[in-house]
């Protein structure tokens, strides 16, 4: 059994609904954010040396980081679902658009939410921060034109780790029909709306 230390509005939150779209059976261990600090409680410490979330467990196997997590559960618990063939042009791409999402594209969404809260002492950042936020939004709405999933004619795991991206974007993605439009597909998903049954209330996974 397959073990979920999941934080709530969290990165966590795609870890589950991957679980559900394989239809893998999972246990989910709670951790709740410091209502004040918005941070992660220590408990998690026990688990990550960072005290960070997602964390799975397999038969002995502890896994971090969202990317390296997904890339784990679909190779040994996906049976050749939800990615492209090893050795072909589109796995490739599928392979970028993992270590995109958190290598590049959350970047400037994190330097926005930080920065933010800076008030007027972050204002000499902003035009930077914004240019970034428009230079790869506007890639990812690109890429997503005339195309329903990021790779191929199917859901694969570049989907399920860019959706965080989209998510936590979600005051910008009116200005990006085409990564609007597809996350909305994604949320309407069965799966993903399981994945929501089990992990709680999400507040990222709003219109």
């Amino acid at each position: 059994m397959i073990t979920v230390h999941h934080l709530n509005d969290s990165r966590s939150q795609r870890v589950l609904w991957l679980l559900e779209e394989l239809g893998t059976p999972y246990e989910i261990v709670q951790h709740a954010r410091n209502a004040t600090t918005r941070l992660a409680p220590p408990e998690l410490l026990a688990v990550h040396p960072l005290g960070k979330s997602p964390v799975i467990v397999d038969d002995g196997t502890t896994v971090h980081e969202s990317g390296a997590i997904v890339d784990y559960l679909i190779r040994h618990h996906g049976g050749g679902r939800l990615q492209p063939a090893a050795g072909t042009p589109d796995f490739e791409v599928y392979n970028q658009w993992l270590h995109y999402a958190e290598g590049s594209a959350m970047l400037p969404l994190m330097l926005r939410l930080y920065v933010g809260r800076l008030g007027d002492g972050g204002a000499p950042l902003k035009p930077r921060i914004d240019s970034e936020l428009a230079n790869h939004l506007g890639y990812v709405d690109k890429s997503l034109e005339g195309r329903d999933f990021l790779v191929g004619d199917s859901l694969t795991g570049a989907d399920i780790q860019m959706s965080f991206v989209a998510e936590a974007a979600r005051d910008l993605r009116a200005q990006y029909p085409a990564m609007d439009a597809w996350i909305r597909r994604l949320w309407a998903r069965p799966a993903y709306q399981r994945g929501l049954q089990r992990g709680g209330p999400y507040a990222l996974a709003t219109p």
